[in-house]
């Protein structure tokens, strides 16, 4: 039958919102031969709680739940409202949904034994990085790692299952609160971003297959502790200057992070006089992004050496932390291992 031409077209009236990240999920868990399902729920528990935090997030100004808490975590660092809420909501979600035997988190001082002696998953997480930039409405995030733990499901669980090294991840992901809300996570066969559509309460699929540029024009360091960085941090940094590179620093990992993922970048937190060993967090920090950039085609390294291959030896371990396209990381590596010898005179 001929269509009358008064007919309206209706093909672009209801344009497709995409793929949902539970149906995402459900349509990868063929990648995972070992797993039965846990691994997708476990993914599912962190979007839910992401979702709670998110609207705290959104609210912080109205109902007084922006500033300090009044209490230190267990990194010397003040605590905010914010972190202690964020901690309560996926310590909820994690322990309730049954795959997780063991969580460590940056606002608990020991390993979190669920006394789930089933799960068969163990999360380390920072559940709000950033927090202290809520109050000037700056983006914030949430950065997890999921592992499968090593002793027999059943048995109760032991530091073996905890002190993993990065390269052992099975997932990890982190959640952007910014101008719109973020998941990124990967599980080994590539990096996807989700938006969260907040009128219909769901992450659809935004940034399929994110693959990170290999070389950029932006770096990303806390300028005011240069007295304190070693020469060759200088030097490079200098180097970076010298060709007019675009210095961008929000002093949140996260957003950082996910603004150098996209568009090509180096993340550079090195030891300082300070904290000779780094800042940022080997377990629940540095791990997961070190895992999602390299899924995504970039490099993390310590300085030294791959941020996956070090073995943990305590809970809040920390690290120097050179994330991002993997040429400008490669590029910063060698700065920092000209022998202090062949430094003076240096020309770039």
């Amino acid at each position: 039958m001929k269509t009358s031409p008064y007919q309206p077209d209706q093909t672009n009236l209801a344009y497709s919102v995409g793929v949902t990240l539970d149906r995402f999920i459900k349509l990868k868990q063929s990648d995972f031969p070992f797993a039965s399902g846990e691994l997708s729920q476990l993914l599912r528990d962190i979007a839910l709680a992401a979702k709670i935090v998110n609207r705290e997030t959104n609210r912080a100004g109205l109902s007084n739940i922006g500033g300090a808490f009044g209490q230190t975590n267990v990194q010397g660092e003040e605590q905010q409202k914010l972190d202690v809420i964020a901690n309560i909501r996926f310590m909820r979600a994690l322990s309730k949904g049954g795959e997780v035997c063991a969580i460590v988190s940056e606002e608990e001082d020991e390993v979190i034994d669920l006394q789930n002696n089933s799960g068969k998953y163990v999360v380390a997480i920072d559940p709000l990085d950033g927090s202290s930039n809520i109050d000037v409405n700056i983006s914030i995030g949430t950065i997890f790692s999921i592992y499968r733990r090593k002793t027999p499901v059943g048995s109760p669980v032991t530091t073996e299952d905890v002190m993993q090294p990065g390269n052992q991840q099975v997932a990890a992901g982190y959640v952007l609160y910014g101008s719109s809300t973020m998941l990124v996570y990967t599980t080994g066969c590539g990096t996807n971003g989700f938006t969260y559509e907040a009128s219909l309460g769901e992450f659809f699929l935004s940034h399929p297959s994110i693959q990170a540029p290999k070389d950029g024009l932006i770096y990303s360091i806390n300028e005011g502790l240069e007295y304190e960085w070693q020469t060759g941090i200088k030097n490079y940094v200098r180097a970076c200057k010298e060709r007019k590179f675009q210095s961008r620093y929000i002093g949140s990992l996260v957003a950082d992070f996910h603004r150098n993922l996209l568009k090509g970048g180096i993340y550079l937190y090195p030891s300082t006089l300070k904290n000779p060993n780094g800042k940022l967090r080997l377990l629940y920090e540095a791990n997961a992004l070190a895992f999602l950039i390299e899924q995504a085609g970039g490099k993390a390294s310590d300085g030294g050496g791959r941020i996956l291959d070090i073995q943990p030896e305590s809970l809040h371990q920390r690290t120097p932390l050179f994330i991002g396209s993997s040429a400008m990381v490669e590029e910063a590596e060698q700065f920092i291992n000209i022998p202090e010898s062949q430094i003076t005179g240096i020309s770039h």
